[in-house]
């Protein structure tokens, strides 16, 4: 019972669909070594019974090779008592004759309870040849199998551990990009930006603010221009000669301004 489960067993593993176990397996790396244990252990069970039938066949063998030598042994025997009563009887001896034909009886009873056991043990031997070849074929099936579980284990780990390694620097320069917005990197950059801008913006403002200061004055010359000839108008006067190249405006209004106080103290 014991070798026909070790056997049962062996025939499992050995068929057993070593990728359909990895796809349903969480942890393909523990599955295989898992695997790889229990083949180990059946490969050690099964060389142990292996060797027990093995050595278990030999013992019958010997048995066989035994009775077949007692066989022949006791066969040699009842011929020899059988010849040497033939010679007793021929010699007119009756009783010594008889006593050898009663040693040729027991040896040709004995040859054939030789012969007997011989034949009942046959197919017995038979069948545990057929055993251990099983278990053998067996054996080397699961080495083989062992050995392909054992590889692949191999290829699995190395490629997971490069995939982890792989997945560890591609974190580590994703952490550095300079250019990753969630960085610390990228966020004091738009921090700058910002600042930057702000700069531009009050710079934009603070001229914007200068240029309608010097508007202002613009429009304030252009008033008095405005008035100065309004006043001339009134007082008859002529209106203001046209002024020099290169002369501001505010400068003209200002010799305007000049004229006319010039003329008002005239007719005074």
């Amino acid at each position: 019972m014991s070798k026909q489960s070790i056997l049962g067993r062996m025939s499992q593993l050995v068929r057993a669909n070593v990728n359909a176990m990895l796809d349903r397996s969480e942890d393909p790396e523990k599955m295989l070594d898992q695997m790889v244990r229990d083949f180990t252990n059946n490969i050690s069970e099964a060389e142990e019974a292996i060797a027990q039938t093995i050595g278990n066949l030999r013992m019958m063998e010997d048995d066989y090779k035994e009775d077949l030598e007692n066989s022949r042994s006791w066969g040699q025997k009842a011929l020899a008592a059988s010849r040497k009563a033939d010679e007793f009887r021929d010699g007119g001896n009756a009783e010594n004759a008889q006593k050898f034909d009663n040693l040729a009886r027991v040896a040709i009873q004995r040859q054939m309870e030789a012969e007997s056991s011989a034949k009942s043990s046959e197919p017995t031997i038979t069948s545990q040849r057929e055993i251990v070849d099983r278990l053998k074929t067996g054996l080397e099936q699961m080495k083989t199998k062992r050995q392909q579980l054992v590889s692949k284990r191999d290829e699995l780990i190395a490629r997971s551990r490069a995939a982890h390694a792989q997945s560890q620097v591609h974190d580590a320069v994703k952490s550095i990009d300079v250019m990753d917005p969630t960085s610390e990197v990228g966020r004091f950059e738009e921090k700058i930006r910002r600042e930057e801008a702000k700069v531009r913006g009050q710079n934009e403002l603070a001229a914007s603010s200068l240029d309608a200061q010097f508007e202002s004055l613009e429009d304030l010359g252009e008033q008095a221009e405005v008035d100065a000839r309004l006043a001339a108008l009134k007082s008859g006067s002529s209106a203001p000669a046209a002024l020099g190249a290169g002369s501001s405006d505010a400068q003209a209004t200002e010799d305007y301004a000049a004229q006319l106080e010039a003329e008002e103290r005239d007719r005074a």
